[in-house]
């Protein structure tokens, strides 16, 4: 590379890092905020809060990632035009074509950036992400031990404690239930525990009474009991462990799936072919939006207000490959075995910066020809 491709390098770099600092920030607080209200109202401690929360970030930095790339190149170029250093460039025998190569360089970087998070890093922090959840809904003791309230932990279920002392003890336990043919069952208790065992944890009561009303007879029966163990399962009827998703696994294991992986998941191999394909797709996305960045810019020439059109023209290219892609990852859900839509984003972003260059090579298109009148010098 030579001089110039190496500070225009170097430039491009050191702001990706301002950017995707400031953006993953954001966009890491606002996910934060919403996981804080979940975990916190379950009753889970500081240390869950941080630990999902650091799961997650793996992802948001795929996401965020290619935009800061676009924003990089954006800025980059706008300030070459801004401090007359493209002229200085173009003066030097640089045209677009030849300015795009450290745009590529810096799009192959982030490009192996995102790989290393859509291929590695992600698919292994949504499986871990999704066994905290599981554990986390799992965790009775977490969301039911709250004194004093009426609590529905499922539906037809609901459960009250009086107090709870310091040594885990739950004092005056109330318990009612509602099956689907209409029986209700009441459990209250002086005392009781909670119990984690496998596969649901057990609610052992002590010194209670059990209520059952029959629907068709409407008629009660009370049993006393000094001990009773009730298996909470119910309460977690809704927050059953899922099958494995296909995205929380590695690329390396997508290629080529056993049969004991397609029956784990559900899903096909085409499936699984159209998943490492679109990892690949959203893999080469900075290069295409560093791209679009420079060659958008480089239309028209020097402007006193700026070049806020080109940089308009360029988000909205942008936008539209990125709805090329959303479009085509919606459309190949129900046709994985056409997988090859997927690199359309690519082809199409490749022919843009294409045709955005040759334009800007051949400048008298944007020159606003004006006809000269003819004029007679008086004798």
């Amino acid at each position: 590379m030579s001089r110039i491709d190496r500070y225009v390098l170097s430039q491009l770099i050191t702001l990706f890092g301002v950017f995707s600092l400031i953006l993953i920030s954001i966009y890491w607080v606002n996910r934060a905020i919403s996981l804080f209200d979940w975990l916190i109202a379950d009753g889970q401690s500081a240390w869950v809060f941080l630990e999902v929360v650091a799961l997650s970030l793996p992802y948001v930095m795929q996401l965020v990632l290619p935009v800061s790339a676009f924003a990089a190149a954006v800025y980059v170029t706008n300030r070459l035009s801004a401090e007359s250093e493209r002229v200085v460039i173009e003066a030097a025998g640089i045209g677009g074509f030849r300015l795009l190569r450290p745009y590529l360089v810096f799009g192959l970087i982030v490009a192996v950036l995102v790989g290393m998070l859509a291929h590695f890093l992600v698919p292994v922090s949504r499986a871990e992400l999704d066994a905290k959840r599981s554990e986390i809904s799992r965790d009775v003791a977490a969301r039911l031990i709250v004194e004093g309230k009426f609590l529905n932990p499922s539906a037809g279920v609901t459960f009250y404690i009086r107090e709870i002392t310091a040594a885990g003890e739950l004092r005056n336990v109330f318990l009612h239930e509602t099956d689907a043919t209409g029986r209700t069952t009441t459990y209250t208790a002086e005392r009781a525990y909670i119990v984690n065992d496998d596969p649901a944890p057990k609610l052992v009561m002590f010194d209670g009474l059990l209520q059952t009303v029959s629907d068709p007879a409407q008629r009660l029966s009370t049993v006393s009991f000094d001990d009773l163990t009730y298996d909470m399962d119910d309460f977690l009827a809704g927050d059953s462990a899922p099958r494995i998703g296909v995205r929380e696994l590695g690329t390396h294991r997508l290629v080529q799936p056993s049969d004991e992986l397609l029956r784990a998941t559900g899903a096909s191999a085409a499936d699984f072919r159209l998943e490492a394909h679109r990892r690949m797709s959203q893999t080469l996305a900075p290069v295409i939006y560093s791209g679009i960045a420079l060659a958008a810019l480089m239309l028209g020439g020097f402007s006193r207000f700026g070049l806020w059109r080109q940089i308009a023209l360029a988000i909205g290219l942008v936008i539209v490959l990125w709805g090329i892609g959303s479009r085509a990852e919606d459309l190949l859900r129900a046709q994985p075995e056409y997988w090859g839509g997927l690199y359309l984003q690519f082809a199409a972003g490749v022919a843009t910066i294409a045709a955005l260059l040759w334009l800007a090579r051949t400048p008298a298109l944007f020159r606003r020809r004006r006809a000269a009148p003819d004029s007679e010098v008086p004798a």
